[in-house]
């Protein structure tokens, strides 16, 4: 089905609506590089003002990926809500916009939307959103997720404390652990990337993390960030996993790139359970995505980077994760060319996935080679913390060491806490308090000035 409109005495056509939604998606190099982008700003202009116009309906019975060859297709297409869509099954893309942002579209109500929506839908009335509209709408959504604490409770902001080593050295990972919790960072997770990926160096890694937790009584859970299949034989053999890792994509193509499967995703997510490790609650995946994957190993299939990047969240949304959270700047300048690409694309990701369900998170992150700087990484970090984002990343310096690119220190939580009065998670903050770590008197913060002589055996 084409899609036409007349602006200015010149007719637009877009084939389909795979080329509409790619046409009316804000200016990327990925786009481009996929050659799928608007040739200028006015047919992106004719485009949105098209894609502005097609009802809802229209994303169920015109599949982006086709059903008969992609699982993620058949996943959203099967698994979709039409009672919950229902009520809003007669808007069109704009109706859609303008009712997130009225009054009647309140917390309770976008929750109960979430299985009715699928990622095209959301994706769709993203590209007609202003960034303020994409804050607006991710601020109103609460997603909370339990595991041996509580993520996403409004007025709060967690992190994940990244302790990398080039070497996996477990006296420089406690050092950076300690040097983390000083801070008050690690209450989404302490999650570490492994620079050795066999059995025994996972394993050794994750009974250190889970030594750390049990013996300080930390109310948090580890994660090692290794790929599922190994974490699964981990499962298998009783290695103390809390939290699943998976990187995942939205497209059946790009997720057998990273070598998994959704029975894969299903397997891994059932082995964790079956540990039975949380103690408030069972939410026990964590993924991870980024604009730009799928492109970069030729499984786009012809759609715009930032579609195929709420497809992911479908894929996530399955195995009611604990954190999921997209690594917005991490692939590179190809796909995200400068600091302007990279925030609007984090709020983009951030948008859909709460929108979507999901407890979204964010690793505000460039690599050194992209027209990026720190600074613009705080204007994306200030922004997330007015839209509510549920976790950022916390890392030595903003810089990590093993994978050797920019992100968000622990000193930028502590600015976002301290500028909007945002707390970490509760039994967190109230096991930060118990050990002289942080103080609270007249709803100001002070933070220890010198370690807690309790930690001291940590680095021993």
């Amino acid at each position: 089905m084409s899609y036409k409109t007349l602006i200015s005495h010149q007719n637009y056509v877009f084939a389909d609506l795979k080329t509409l939604m790619a046409k009316a998606t804000p200016l990327r190099s990925g786009d481009e590089l996929a050659g799928v982008a608007a040739v200028n700003a006015t047919e992106r202009v004719a485009a949105q003002i098209t894609l502005a116009d097609v009802p809802l309906k229209n994303f169920l019975n015109e599949t982006l990926v086709d059903y008969d060859k992609d699982e993620i297709t058949r996943l959203i297409i099967d698994d979709h809500r039409a009672d919950l869509f229902a009520p809003i099954s007669h808007f069109t893309v704009g109706d859609f916009r303008n009712w997130l942002l009225s009054a009647d579209a309140t917390p309770e109500k976008l929750q109960k939307l979430a299985l009715g929506l699928t990622p095209e839908m959301v994706a769709a009335v993203s590209k007609i959103m202003r960034n303020q509209d994409l804050i607006y709408v991710a601020n109103k959504c609460e997603v909370i997720t339990q595991f041996r604490n509580t993520i996403g409770i409004k007025g709060h902001l967690s992190t994940r404390l990244q302790p990398n080593h080039p070497t996996d050295d477990l006296l420089g990972i406690s050092a950076s652990i300690l040097d983390g919790l000083m801070y008050g960072n690690g209450d989404a997770v302490i999650g570490i990337n492994p620079a050795t990926d066999n059995l025994h160096n996972l394993s050794e890694l994750l009974k250190l993390l889970d030594h750390v937790i049990h013996k300080y009584e930390i109310p948090t859970q580890s994660c090692v960030l290794t790929h599922i299949s190994s974490g699964i034989q981990l499962a298998e053999k009783n290695v103390p996993i809390d939290i699943m890792f998976q990187s995942i994509a939205g497209t059946q193509l790009a997720n057998e790139g990273f070598g998994i499967s959704l029975e894969m995703l299903r397997e891994g997510y059932e082995a964790t359970l079956s540990l039975n490790r949380g103690t408030i609650g069972n939410n026990v995946m964590y993924f991870e995505t980024g604009q730009g994957s799928a492109l970069s190993s030729n499984a786009h299939h012809g759609v715009d980077q930032q579609t195929i990047e709420t497809r992911a969240y479908a894929v996530a949304r399955k195995f009611n994760p604990f954190l999921v959270n997209t690594v917005v700047g991490f692939i590179g300048p190809e796909y995200l060319y400068d600091g302007k690409q990279i925030i609007r694309a984090g709020l983009e990701d951030h948008f859909c996935g709460k929108l979507l369900g999901l407890p979204m998170g964010c690793d505000i992150c460039y690599t050194n080679h992209a027209e990026a700087d720190q600074n613009d990484m705080d204007v994306l970090l200030t922004l997330f913390g007015t839209a509510g984002i549920n976790f950022i990343m916390g890392i030595p310096g903003s810089d990590d060491v093993m994978l050797n690119y920019q992100t968000t220190s622990f000193h930028d939580a502590l600015y976002l806490r301290q500028l909007l009065g945002l707390k970490p998670a509760p039994e967190f903050e109230l096991w930060l308090e118990q050990q002289g770590v942080m103080q609270q008197s007249n709803q100001h913060i002070r933070w220890a000035d010198k370690m807690p002589s309790q930690f001291a055996s940590l680095l021993t």
